[in-house]
């Protein structure tokens, strides 16, 4: 049945549930459930033993049903007492990759990296605060007008952001980022994100132990890609990875993994990015792995690369791979440590090494756009030099995005590092392409 039949259904269970809403229901269960004896219980168990105790009080209490309308009525029961309400079905839902409720009335769903507003509402706004409140207490987190905006994490690993009034003038406003399964780089290719020839080089890259950053703006896929990256890591490294909200999910049997904490609700307790970045050297890693730059953190960052730490990865919003730069750059001067800028520019030279964009098509896929290493030394402007792209057709009437990645030779400073680590430069980026030889005439 697609989702929004459902919430249809569940309209018509809600006009015939006898004038009773699902919250009076929810408390019927929960007057009449042992919650000490459903503690032990596994999720999947609990859920049936509820379903079970609700059959038996709708068959007593509840209104005429058909099978199909009793069954939703008990799951929609469930759904509350024991989950998110509303939000339990299109969590369920593999397809959706973001939640966007716009207060009570107004429900968004990405799927496929297109929006779409579905049917679902909540019964209030106050049901609609009832979840938030469900969801932050996970946390020991609180909401209000003392605290109206608040990041957390579900137990299956969705991130979330609430913001309430007065900050946000269309009521609350919960946000709910889903996190695929993680990707490999063959399966990237096989999707298109990229071509082979362009894997083999990043793959190269990364065994190589070179810093790579992963450049995008919002939803292009940067965390999905770097997490695919890191599957090139080799086994035997220990690998820390230091995130906001832990999204990565590494294969590799050594890994150390490192969140920061926002403060608690008399605001103290916070541990921030930097702190993780500075504890991470003391804890003898092989790689360090980031899952986004947004601040002062960044000085760090570059200050491991340049003192040992190679091999990095880490992910930045930019719109190209050169704004990607100057973004860097801005983000290291936010640092209390007082640097000349063409300092940070010299720390940007040394620890960078190359810069791989994605991007998100009109017809939501997601790719690499480009992969760019550096080409400047210290005290110049900060050059790059592209090394593969994607060049889009023009979009036809199926708005479906279709184009060829192109490529130019590797910069030969980079494929004698590739070859002194014992890594073969892929023939594709040794000579000239057709397609370069082309915009070359």
């Amino acid at each position: 049945m697609g989702l929004n039949n459902r919430f249809d259904r569940d309209s018509a269970v809600n006009h015939r549930a006898n004038g009773l809403s699902i919250a009076h229901w929810r408390q019927r269960l929960l007057q009449e459930i042992n919650l000490d004896d459903l503690a032990a219980l596994g999720m999947a168990q609990r859920r049936a033993r509820m379903e079970k105790v609700v059959g038996h009080i709708l068959s007593r209490e509840g209104p005429v049903l058909s099978p199909g309308e009793r069954t939703t009525l008990i799951r929609r029961i469930v759904d509350e007492a024991l989950g998110l309400g509303v939000l339990e079905p299109l969590l369920a839902d593999p397809s959706i990759t973001e939640i966007m409720v716009n207060g009570p009335d107004d429900i968004y769903v990405e799927r496929g990296g297109r929006l779409t507003r579905i049917d679902a509402v909540f019964a209030s706004e106050n049901q609609l605060y009832q979840t938030i409140d469900r969801i932050v207490a996970q946390v020991n987190r609180r909401v209000d007008e003392s605290s109206p905006m608040v990041d957390a994490r579900l137990p299956g690993g969705e991130r979330v952001n609430v913001i309430v009034p007065p900050l946000s003038l269309t009521g609350p406003v919960l946000t709910i980022r889903r996190f695929p399964r993680p990707y490999r780089m063959d399966e990237l290719v096989a999707l298109g994100s990229l071509d082979e020839a362009g894997a083999a080089l990043l793959a190269a890259f990364v065994r190589a132990r070179l810093n790579i950053v992963i450049t995008g703006g919002t939803g292009t896929g940067k965390t999905t890609f770097l997490n695919a990256l890191s599957g090139c890591i080799p086994q035997e490294e220990r690998v820390i990875t230091i995130e906001d909200s832990a999204e990565l999910q590494l294969q590799q049997e050594h890994v150390i993994r490192l969140e920061s904490r926002p403060p608690n609700i008399e605001g103290q307790g916070a541990v921030v990015i930097r702190d993780l970045v500075r504890n991470a050297l003391r804890m003898r890693p092989d790689r360090v792995i980031i899952g986004e730059v947004r601040g002062a953190e960044t000085l760090d960052m570059l200050q491991a690369m340049n003192t040992g730490h190679d091999g990095s990865l880490v992910t930045v919003h930019a719109n190209s791979a050169g704004d990607a730069i100057y973004r860097l750059e801005t983000l290291a001067s936010m640092s209390e440590v007082k640097i000349p800028y063409e300092t940070i520019r010299d720390q940007i030279h040394n620890a960078l090494d190359v810069i791989v964009h994605v991007d998100r098509g009109a017809d939501g896929s997601r790719r690499v756009a480009e992969i760019a290493t550096v080409a400047s030394g210290r005290r110049q402007e900060v050059r790059l030099s592209s090394v593969m792209w994607f060049r889009p057709d023009p979009l036809g009437l199926d708005k479906v995005v279709r184009g060829a990645f192109h490529r130019a030779p590797l910069p030969d400073e980079l494929s004698a590092r590739l070859v002194l680590a014992g890594e073969a430069v892929p023939p594709e980026f040794t000579v000239p392409s057709a397609h370069l030889a082309e915009e070359v005439k």
